[in-house]
């Protein structure tokens, strides 16, 4: 698909992610229409008609989530699957009953199982169940993968499904009630710096590995998606290197500059105990390859951070 002049519907087009979507969609000259929670209650089939009405897409990437951190997913466990999974379903069957020609659908790594071999390979995806604490949320999206490929047999319909791991960057989401691994570590080692605090607690014993890739790359990755892929298949997206939380958590501090202790409450969950995807099909089927350096973004990302909410 060549994106000059073709109109392009980003669900979820506010968010973070959305905002770097829309963006590099911009970049390829496409006529993008971004779309937040705001906007349309994706959760109704009658929005979603009338959306797709009004804009007339000639592509959809599906990024509208309702996510979060371990927390948040402990919290919320049905709002995650229903949600999620019922956002997916009514947009890929109306985007089919209004001829949409293409669809690309954020997945997530959640949705592999919990224990797995380093990297994680898509055709392993279906070998286990997923990590117990974000389990319905990875559910859900893996269901919008069926969907996809079921769709793809019977209509002809032609959806993509990327499975995304970990993003961070500027314009993150830095609530601490929903915030992830990196921007809920960016804001506590700030506050903790700037108000002389002692001591830091953070869940789990800092031993799991987590891959995490720039936002400005993920954007990267769904539009050469848009572009150049045409498959049922799954593709993971990431940046290839992983890291473990307490090393992260070091890097944070040093950046931060925040000198206090740091005490893991092993009472908490740890999560899934490793993740890192391999990317060989991206690279070979659409050509993508992560281009931030980790320790670059992470001090992109602080500043930005302290930018908005002071240091």
């Amino acid at each position: 698909m060549d994106l000059a002049g073709r109109k392009v519907l980003v669900t979820g087009g506010t968010g973070f992610l959305g905002r770097n979507v829309v963006r590099e969609l911009w970049g390829a000259r496409a006529e993008v229409v971004g779309v937040g929670s705001a906007d349309h209650d994706l959760r109704s089939r009658g929005e979603i008609d009338r959306l797709l009405e009004e804009s007339a897409p000639e592509a959809v990437v599906h990024l509208a989530a309702v996510t979060g951190g371990i927390g948040a997913n402990r919290a919320q466990p049905g709002r995650f699957f229903y949600e999620n999974a019922v956002m997916g379903i009514e947009l890929l069957e109306a985007c089919r009953t209004h001829g949409v020609d293409k669809v690309v659908v954020a997945g997530t790594v959640c949705a592999y199982p919990k224990y797995m071999s380093v990297p994680f390979r898509e055709e392993d995806l279906w070998n286990g169940y997923p990590e117990e604490t974000n389990a319905p949320y990875g559910l859900a999206k893996k269901m919008l993968l069926v969907q996809s490929q079921a769709y793809r047999e019977q209509y002809g319909m032609n959806a993509v499904h990327l499975l995304v791991v970990n993003l961070y960057g500027p314009g993150d989401n830095f609530d601490l009630s929903t915030s992830h691994v990196i921007p809920a570590m960016i804001r506590r080692f700030v506050e903790a710096h700037r108000t002389g605090a002692t001591e830091v607690v953070l869940w789990g014993d800092g031993s799991p590995t987590r891959e995490f890739i720039h936002a400005r790359d993920a954007a990267t990755a769904f539009r050469l998606a848009l572009e150049r892929y045409d498959d049922g298949d799954p593709v993971n997206v990431g940046s290839g290197s992983d890291i473990s939380i307490r090393d992260l958590a070091e890097k944070v501090t040093r950046l931060v500059g925040y000198s206090g202790a740091i005490t893991w409450d092993t009472s908490k969950p740890n999560g899934q105990p490793s993740r890192r995807l391999d990317i060989t099909r991206a690279r070979e089927l659409f050509g993508f390859e992560a281009s931030t350096e980790f320790d670059v973004g992470l001090a992109e990302t602080i500043t930005w951070y302290r930018d908005q909410f002071g240091s």
